[in-house]
């Protein structure tokens, strides 16, 4: 468990993925952000979902885990627990990076031409971070976290903070953190 909250809050702060510091822009140009953990001997587990000030969702994910009688928790609730627990909150400019927001701004233009839409942009749904470990005990655990896609509304939720279609783990079965188009995993 340790290993893979470490692996994925890393791989947050790296502006190179869509996931914590780089993660892409709604069609209002924020960031809303996603994560889940879930560790495969208990079958614990732990998401967030459209949090907007929290660096490490992943590390607020496994606080919902450890620390909370609910799995899931989403936007300003979510942010809530995160203060009530100490977990490192940051502002909106801590996640931007200039070639997500030109993403975005290109994305808008094609949709005034009514030229475009997401599959124009072959690189709209790479980034999504996730973490597999198998510790020498048998023990299984998983996490993900992403920004979601690019240009998303209405404080649109995929895959990744949904137990069992973004993030799995079960040591009689499997581990599986998932990227892609979330809406595909969440209904198969």
């Amino acid at each position: 468990l340790d290993a893979v909250t470490q692996t994925v809050q890393w791989l947050e702060d790296c502006p190179l993925f869509n996931a914590g510091r780089g993660a892409v822009f709604t069609h209002e140009g924020r960031n809303e952000l996603d994560a889940s953990i879930m560790e495969g001997r208990t079958q614990m587990a732990g998401a967030v979902g459209g949090v907007t000030i929290v660096k490490n969702p992943i590390l607020l994910a496994r606080a919902v885990m450890e620390k909370s009688p609910h799995v899931m928790l989403t936007g300003r609730g979510a942010e809530q627990f995160a203060l009530e627990n100490g977990i490192e909150t940051v502002s909106s400019a801590w996640f931007y990076t200039e070639e997500r927001w030109n993403t975005l701004q290109k994305m808008l233009e094609e949709e005034k031409s009514k030229t475009g839409s997401l599959t124009h942009n072959p690189d709209y749904k790479f980034g999504t971070v996730g973490c597999v470990a198998l510790d020498q005990s048998g023990n299984l655990a998983a996490g993900t976290s992403t920004g979601g896609m690019t240009n998303k509304r209405w404080n649109r939720l995929g895959d990744t903070p949904v137990i069992g279609a973004g993030t799995y783990a079960d040591n009689n079965v499997c581990a599986v953190s998932c990227t892609g188009h979330g809406e595909y995993f969440i209904r198969y």
